[in-house]
């Protein structure tokens, strides 16, 4: 038990508000917001281009430069599988956001994070028909 910090329950009880709230938020959001549903799908005529979801269409971008750049995908989520013992363990009394001793994983972080965004503007604002960029 020496490994851990104890916690105060005033903590958790801002936890428990904070989550409650959110639900709240999300809840009226899809009662007030309707779903942009598209009618069923015609084989006949694919939309042109035929985009993923947002949270994929990045995945998408990345294959219509090759189909090896999946290899990419994969070792990029094995790497952030591996990032807890990349950099690894600093004393708890120590905690704190983005530590010296964690430099490398957390610039590997950040760096991910903004080319994923880029790539999903890129595909999603960019990409016109036969999936071609516009200039």
């Amino acid at each position: 038990m020496s490994d851990y910090i104890p916690s105060s329950p005033v903590f958790f009880r801002l936890i428990k508000r904070t989550v409650v709230v959110v639900l709240l938020v999300l809840l009226l959001g899809v009662l007030l917001v309707p779903a942009p549903l598209l009618p069923p799908a015609d084989p006949a005529q694919p939309p042109n281009p035929a985009k993923a979801a947002w949270f994929l269409i990045w995945i998408q971008e990345l294959l219509s430069y090759s189909t090896r750049t999946i290899y990419l995908v994969i070792a990029a989520a094995l790497a952030f599988l591996a990032l807890p013992w990349w950099g690894g363990r600093l004393p708890l009394e120590r905690a704190r956001w983005f530590p010296s001793g964690q430099r490398w994983a957390t610039l590997f972080t950040l760096a991910g994070a903004v080319v994923l965004v880029a790539l999903t503007l890129i595909a999603w604002f960019l990409r016109g028909p036969n999936w071609s960029l516009p200039w």
